[in-house]
């Protein structure tokens, strides 16, 4: 049976960052029970958010009392790795692998430089200077790091998605989160605003750089996958306890 092509999909704008959290996981889902092909999805937030990791404790790794005076949510997504403040100038994506997709995807390692080999020949067509991957999974462009990536495995599938910071207020971050408890070596502890940066173009042409590198072709979010994401609002990312949650708990 030849492959299925990738499909590529926006989320509706008017999504809010929690259902769009949902869609993440409710397409693993889909790709580990053979329900939907490889995919590769794009969103970005109307209003800013913090994001944790799956296994990470909100009072640890944000500043929870400048969020809540600014009205900014704290959501948790389904994957390990940092935290980041995503919203306007930040565009979401993210990508569903079945395992057999190819043999680097059996390990955790082996699907860290497969995509991330990707990305960052996506980026480079498209921005001058060097990028360049730190870390384990850092996007680095001159020095400065414009993509941060995480991954959830099943036993037939892979979720690996990430952000990249095109036009982001940068002068938010530190507002919102203390320097992080976990750091790449590369960091050498320099602060928010001299380590991250955005990158100098449209999030059109990140998404279309993106898509070329994957060979995905454009179409509808998957129908099909919608009632298992109202089931993971109604579950986990509608309920406050979800995402307030201690990594202790």
């Amino acid at each position: 049976m030849a492959p299925r092509p990738m499909l590529a999909f926006d989320l509706p704008a008017v999504a809010a960052p929690a259902e769009c959290l949902a869609w993440d996981e409710a397409m693993l889902d889909a790709v580990e029970h053979g329900e939907c092909g490889p995919a590769l999805w794009f969103w970005q937030a109307p209003a800013p958010c913090v994001v944790v990791g799956y296994g990470q404790s909100p009072r640890r790794e944000v500043h929870v009392e400048a969020c809540k005076a600014d009205g900014v949510p704290v959501l948790r997504r389904c994957s390990g790795g940092g935290t980041v403040v995503q919203g306007p100038g930040c565009l979401s994506y993210a990508v569903a692998l079945p395992v057999h997709f190819h043999p680097a995807l059996e390990t955790i390692r082996g699907t860290n430089g497969l995509v991330m080999a990707r990305q960052q020949a996506a980026i480079q067509s498209i921005v001058p200077g060097h990028v360049e991957i730190l870390g384990h999974t850092d996007l680095v462009w001159n020095q400065r790091k414009v993509s941060g990536n995480a991954q959830r495995r099943k036993r037939q599938a892979v979720l690996f998605h990430g952000t990249f910071l095109h036009a982001l207020d940068l002068a938010l971050v530190p507002r919102w989160l203390p320097q992080p408890s976990s750091q790449p070596a590369y960091r050498d502890n320099r602060a928010h605003g001299d380590f991250i940066a955005n990158l100098p173009c449209h999030p059109r042409a990140i998404r279309e750089a993106l898509t070329r590198q994957w060979h995905a072709r454009d179409g509808p979010p998957p129908a099909a996958v919608l009632p298992r994401v109202q089931q993971l609002m109604a579950q986990r990312y509608s309920l406050p306890g979800w995402h307030d949650r201690r990594a202790e708990d």
